[in-house]
């Protein structure tokens, strides 16, 4: 070595590098200029020799050994820095380029590294984690990632034989982001971070913001690119602006992708193979959207509501350009895609979010109030901004890469609640005193607030088992964001009616009518969900009835009322349908939809009237729904009891004609024909305290709808 390179050399910074244990790697192995001359430096561990390949004047240079673990370097005469590449010999004596990942600077603007710092750089999902892109004319792949108290991350995979020392990324001290590019690397590369500890433990860690990942088991990441999808739903998506919040039909069939259908060797259909499969199980149902599952990665053993990475689709049905499409397709059949989303927590994985730097960063780190208390799972430490911002960004990544609809907000409750599944003395209170958690209040107005702002479009549902008050609406003083709370306490009311024979009924008559009580102190979507009613099949054996007719009959009427109740509409009916349970379903839908009086003011009081609530001994209710204004009035009569009514009188606030447009009986749904077929005029007759008296015949187990007309 000359005498001259000798000087320039950093002997403790290229040690550090040599042992692994440099996080600004960029101020040593970065090229330099001097005087007239570029001193560039490397290492590669194992090499019998590396050259410089200068691209600007085509000539090669031979670098110098400075340590015998491979670290090289060369004075090039330039006087400023042009394009270059290594040309390194292997210790098998085969001959590699790669090119200098340290010449290439940060791509976080001071401005970015501000918001960041601030919590409040919601699309930080477009810089974390690994991106393909070009810099200074050069393709590669960006990488970032967030460790503050790791002396040091390096990007790891099989382009460095999993050898932390190769690529130790640059660390911001302000900030603790680690990142750098690497040139030459392409999408589909396998990789993951090598963290080192201060005291020198070593481990690896998947790449919390990965946009894909190893098919399971694996946990390594996917280089991979989704923002070159060509979307073809521009339609879908300036009908969604255009729409007027809430006033219009909402009813979300759940699916299950994974009962879906799987191809002749037993392996799951790909997202492409199930969006065809989707749409037409939605369109012959009615349905006006389809709520899915987390479809972030997830483990076998904790399942899909454990989501394990967060920003990477599971890889079970395909690849991100998969699910791009599979939205895309429905959405030009135009039916939208909801899905649910997990914030509150995540799984204990040695290479997952848990302990990411070695120290509870992303996790609360108190180690009894920091696990949910029912699945064992990590809280989210919802005090830290970054974290706050980890999640919001995480929202915004599914919303506009996904082309989502909404998300649905899964166990709200553990969020909000210090105490929730908790025991005294198992929690602490708050600086109140109380059992709010107020860093989980912060963080889902914090979010309400940002998605309301930046897609007004889009709907967040928050499912919630306690009360809480205000979840829907505007953030504000009492307000906390969501659009939708799903409803419940409807559904375990009503179950547990339905469920009942006539006499049960009878006792338990408030179920079917206290909702109303509260229908409207927040925005509801009424739910028949899985944890209910796994199966058409499950759902009718459980309902009362002497014979299968009955039952069916049951599920006509149970349908009916759930429909024409106020409230948006979540229905969970999982496996084959019986053809007449199918096919009433249908008629049901299009009846739901193609009158406003069932949805158009589903918040207003005004919406909604009884006429009789308090007929326990009948099992029979009859209520008005309305428009907001009032163009479409509907009479809605159900009877849940096993009798038919030939002349059954009932109040009504209007005169006029009343024409049956809806019979659960008829016979185009395989009933026994028990309907009104010619139009009614009420007479003056005071009756259920109303003006106006018609008498109608009403099915037994069954729902009538009458439309109003004016005289």
């Amino acid at each position: 070595m000359t005498d001259r390179l000798y000087g320039y050399m950093d002997w403790p910074r290229i040690e550090a590098v040599v042992y692994g244990e440099e996080n600004c790697p960029r101020e040593i192995l970065g090229p330099q200029e001097i005087k007239n001359e570029v001193l560039i430096q490397c290492f590669f561990p194992n090499a019998n020799g590396v050259k410089v390949d200068n691209k600007k004047n085509g000539k090669k240079y031979d670098m110098e050994s400075v340590d015998e673990a491979g670290f090289y370097a060369v004075l090039l005469p330039a006087k400023e820095v042009s394009s270059y590449e290594f040309i390194v010999e292997g210790a098998d004596g085969k001959k590699r380029r790669f090119g200098d990942a340290y010449r290439f600077p940060s791509q976080f603007t001071q401005q970015e590294e501000e918001m960041f710092r601030q919590g409040v750089y919601y699309r930080e999902y477009e810089k974390m984690g690994a991106h393909p892109m070009m810099v200074d004319r050069v393709r590669g792949v960006y990488f970032a990632v967030w460790a503050p108290n790791a002396l040091r991350v390096s990007v790891v995979g099989d382009f460095n034989q999993w050898d932390g020392r190769v690529h130790p990324m640059q660390k911001s001290m302000s900030t603790g982001l680690h990142e750098l590019f690497i040139p030459r690397l392409k999408p589909g590369e396998l990789y993951k971070f090598e963290v080192k500890m201060l005291n020198g433990t070593t481990f690896l860690k998947t790449d919390p913001y990965a946009n894909s990942r190893e098919d399971m088991p694996g946990m390594a990441g996917v280089v991979e690119k989704v923002s070159g999808y060509r979307w073809g739903d521009q339609a879908w998506m300036k009908k969604r602006k255009a729409a007027a919040p809430k006033s219009f039909p909402l009813s979300i069939g759940q699916v299950d992708l994974h009962e879906m259908g799987r191809t002749e060797d037993g392996d799951p259909l790909t997202y492409r193979e199930l969006a065809g499969k989707v749409a037409e199980y939605a369109l012959a149902g009615g349905y006006t959207h389809v709520g899915l599952p987390p479809l972030m990665e997830y483990g076998d053993e904790t399942g899909p509501y454990a989501t394990s990475g967060y920003y990477a689709p599971t890889s079970r049905y395909g690849s991100p350009s998969q699910l791009q499409y599979f939205v895309d397709h429905l959405h030009q059949k135009g039916i939208g895609v909801f899905m649910d989303w997990t914030p509150a927590h995540f799984p204990r994985e040695e290479e997952g979010l848990s302990m990411l730097d070695g120290t509870c960063l992303y996790e609360r780190c108190h180690e009894g109030e920091g696990v949910h208390p029912i699945w064992g799972t990590l809280l989210f430490d919802m005090a830290s901004p970054h974290v706050r911002n980890f999640l919001i960004s995480n929202a915004f990544y599914w919303l506009e890469c996904y082309h989502l609809d909404g998300l649905r907000l899964d166990d709200v409750d553990a969020m909000l609640y210090l105490d929730y599944g908790r025991k005294p003395g198992e929690w602490t209170p708050n600086m109140y005193g109380s059992n709010e958690n107020l860093e989980g209040v912060e963080f889902i107005k914090h979010l309400g607030s940002v998605v309301r702002k930046k897609h007004p479009d889009v709907m967040l549902i928050a499912q919630e088992d306690g009360y809480w008050p205000d979840l829907t609406g505007p953030v504000d003083d009492t307000h906390m964001g969501f659009h939708y709370k799903w409803n419940n306490g409807w559904t375990r009311d009503f179950l547990d009616y339905i469920h009942g024979d006539r006499g049960a009924r009878t006792a338990h008559h408030d179920g079917l009518t206290a909702s109303m009580l509260y229908a409207y102190c927040e925005d509801f979507i009424l739910t028949l969900n899985d944890r209910d009613i796994s199966s058409v099949e499950r759902f009718l054996d459980s309902l009362p009835g002497e014979d299968g007719q009955e039952r069916l009959d049951n599920l006509k009427a149970a349908l009916g009322y759930f429909f024409t109740h106020p409230g948006k509409k979540y229905l969970a009916f999982h496996g084959d349908i019986p053809k007449d349970a199918a096919d009433y379903l249908k008629g049901l839908q299009q009846f739901y939809k193609s009158h406003p009086a069932l949805w158009d003011a589903d918040g207003d009081p005004a919406g909604f009237e009884w006429i009789q609530q308090m007929g326990a001994e009948d099992n029979i209710v009859a209520y008005i729904r309305k428009d907001t204004r009032k163009k479409d009035v509907l009479l809605i009569l159900c009877n849940f009891s096993g009798q038919k009514q030939e002349e059954y009188k009932v109040g009504v606030p209007y005169y006029g004609k009343y024409k049956e447009i809806f019979n659960s009986d008829a016979i185009a749904f395989n009933g026994a024909g028990v309907v009104n077929p010619r139009m009614k005029t009420c007479r003056k007759a005071e009756w259920d305290g109303r003006p106006y008296m018609l008498t109608v015949k009403l099915p037994a187990f069954g729902i009538t709808v009458f439309s109003y007309q004016s005289v």
